[in-house]
């Protein structure tokens, strides 16, 4: 009987290394039990994915937390070109006892004829708003953008009595880039600059500024997925054509520049990702002289733009 210590071979002779052959009397069942299935690796505690699971939301949290706030544009220059391009803001931060200048007459004069708060701080107040920025003894506060969203955008396009003209951007991180897109889009005609929820730059103090004011008359929106958005455009008629250094057509050879169109930029490194490159009806390159490898995202944005918005005059003409 299981258990049983008193039957005969239960108890091993005196002087043996192992202890005595007796049941645990069901209390080692539950070790043998099933403990389900395999969690994924994203959750086994210690596990490299868990961790690179982690490292991911907290960045992604700290991004949402940079854009969710005000943000201060730093420096002397770029405070009064901001102020000269009406970028929308909130306040004009002077430090105290700050050496004036032309630009610092200029910028206080600026907000103060725009109405915006002019206030007076420590040095060390705005070392500590700037993020210990090189700021000049100036900062100038612009509030969180205001997105329009996809719809809206091709709303617009289609209202404006053109072919609609969008532009996409396709994993552009440096809002230096984000800012100049959006200037060449307004200046070439565009009706309007999409860029996905993760992995892009978003419209911060330095795409503000490099945007030279267009931003606050361009619609900026954000896509969710940007690859469905791209889709849900086709459905509606748009053309969607990417730029790529092995585009399957040269700019010069662009016959689609005329149709409703769909501009996609891909980001500054690696270009267009698959599924966005697959989901365009044609991908275009710009003929270089020999040894340039490649242009600067926004720059090639701004080459493509302008040879649409040509090509748009022409047929108009005719």
């Amino acid at each position: 009987m299981a258990g049983n210590s008193r039957r005969r071979g239960a108890i091993r002779k005196p002087g043996t290394k192992k202890g005595a052959v007796v049941g645990s009397g069901g209390k080692r069942r539950k070790g043998l039990e099933g403990k389900g299935p395999t969690p994924k690796a994203e959750n086994r505690t210690g596990h490299p994915a868990q961790r690179r699971a982690m490292a991911k939301a907290k960045a992604e949290k700290s991004r949402a937390n940079k854009t969710e706030g005000p943000e201060l544009i730093a420096g002397r220059n770029p405070v009064v070109e901001a102020l000269r391009a009406e970028v929308p803001a909130t306040a004009l931060y002077v430090a105290l006892h700050v050496d004036t200048d032309d630009r610092i007459k200029e910028a206080v004069q600026l907000a103060a004829d725009r109405g915006i708060s002019i206030l007076e701080v420590p040095r060390e107040e705005l070392d500590r708003r700037t993020n210990r920025a090189t700021h000049q003894g100036l900062g100038l506060q612009v509030p969180p953008f205001d997105y329009s969203h996809p719809d809206d955008l091709l709303a617009g396009a289609q209202d404006s009595g053109d072919p609609p003209l969008l532009v996409a951007l396709d994993g552009v991180t440096d809002p230096r880039n984000l800012g100049a897109v959006i200037r060449s889009a307004a200046a070439f005609g565009a009706h309007g600059v999409l860029l996905p929820a993760r992995r892009s730059a978003g419209m911060t103090a330095v795409a503000w500024r490099t945007s030279a004011g267009t931003a606050a008359k361009l619609p900026v929106a954000v896509a969710t997925n940007l690859t469905r958005q791209l889709r849900a455009w086709a459905d509606e008629g748009l053309m969607l054509v990417g730029l790529d250094a092995d585009g399957s057509v040269e700019i010069d050879g662009l016959e689609l520049a005329t149709d409703p169109l769909v501009v996609v930029v891909g980001s500054e490194g690696r270009g267009l990702s698959r599924l966005v490159r697959e989901t365009c009806d044609a991908t275009v390159s710009i003929p270089m002289a020999a040894g340039v490898e490649s242009l600067n995202a926004s720059v090639a944005a701004g080459v493509l733009l302008a040879e649409v918005a040509r090509r748009r005059r022409v047929r108009g003409r005719t």
